[in-house]
Formats: structure tokens, C-alpha cells, sequence
């Protein structure tokens, strides 16, 4: 294990973008709207779980049905795109359906925040990243999660709808560029 702060500033940079919290803002207050109640702690806590028992567990499950990482990659290098393109576009390919009054683990935790992208980034990190780092990274996202549900009110009234549109085209782009280099660099492998 090889601490390296360029791929926690990485990894951090890519689970954010795909985590998207500051973009889930108006879902967030719009959940708070309806009287749903948020517990940023178990919400944060729940997707924790998730994330860090895929990065551990995800690999063996691959192998189980004969996927290799790579394969794993180009594949969420494939869902990164599409999730970057949602962004950048302002629309929806992949939705997510799921009724239910468990509002802190679904759909907060999962898949708001602990979704397919995420869990298929982490994965994907798995081809071109070291363990802890990733780790590292997914705690410093957990972090942030926290402090924006724990301050969505505040957030909201400060950047406003645009100021969040802005952010989730700018992190966008950002998510399309990391999804063309993750493929190039597992195509051959």
C-alpha cells in the first residue's frame, strides 16, 4: 500500500463528481419540501458501507462471473459518460426507481449517493489506483456528504438553483474527460 496524495486528490475529485451531492441539492430540499426527514448521519453512514464493502467485495463478485477488471473499467468508463453527458445535457438516461418512506437509506444513501456510478467508479478506480487511496478518498467524500446534508438549507438559499446547474455542468465535463481516459487506458490492457 503506497500512500500518494496525487491519487487521493484524484479519487476524491472523481467520486465527487459522480457523487454529485452539491447537484442533489434541489432533490435534497425538494425530499425536505414533502416532510421527508433527512439524517445526514445514517445517510452518510449507510452509503460509507456501501461503498467501502463494494471496493473490497466488488472484485471477488466480478470474478465469481468471470469479469476481469478492465472489463470492469471500460464498462464504468461507459457509465461515467453517460452520467457526465446527464449533467452536461440537463437530462435523464438512467433513472432510478424506487418507492419507499426510508428516506436516509433509500433514496438518499442508495442510490443518491451510493449508486450504480459510484459503485462502478470505485470499481473502476480499482484498475489504476491504490486500495488506500481510494479509501482515503471515499472518507474524504463521506466527509463532504456529510457537511452538505447537514447544511443543505444553508446551501440552497446561497448558490441558488443556478449556482447548482453551474456546478453540476462544470463537474460535467470534468466527469466526461475522466471517463475518455479511463477508457483509453484500460482498452489495451
Amino acid at each position: 500500500m503506497d500512500l500518494n496524495i496525487k491519487e487521493i486528490v484524484s479519487v476524491t475529485l472523481i467520486l465527487f463528481s459522480v457523487i454529485d451531492i452539491l447537484g442533489n441539492i434541489p432533490i435534497i430540499i425538494g425530499m425536505k419540501e414533502q416532510g421527508k426527514k433527512i439524517r445526514p448521519a445514517r445517510a452518510t453512514i449507510a452509503a460509507g458501507i456501501l461503498m467501502i464493502l463494494f471496493l473490497f467485495v466488488g472484485e471477488s463478485i466480478l470474478k465469481l462471473f468471470g469479469v476481469d477488471i478492465q472489463s470492469f473499467a471500460i464498462a464504468g468508463a461507459f457509465i461515467l459518460f453517460i452520467i457526465g453527458m446527464e449533467m452536461v445535457l440537463g437530462i435523464v438516461i438512467m433513472k432510478e426507481t424506487s418507492e419507499t418512506s426510508s428516506t436516509t437509506i433509500v433514496p438518499l444513501a442508495f442510490p443518491l449517493i451510493a449508486g450504480a456510478g459510484t459503485l462502478t467508479t470505485i470499481l473502476s478506480l480499482k484498475a489504476e489506483y491504490d486500495t488506500l487511496n481510494i479509501t482515503i478518498g471515499i472518507a474524504v467524500n463521506l466527509v463532504l456528504v456529510f457537511l452538505v446534508l447537514r447544511s443543505s438549507d444553508w446551501i440552497s438559499q446561497k448558490i441558488g438553483r443556478g449556482g447548482a446547474d453551474v456546478l453540476r455542468k462544470v463537474f460535467g465535463i470534468i466527469l466526461l474527460a475522466i471517463a475518455i481516459k479511463l477508457f483509453k487506458s484500460n482498452w489495451g490492457a
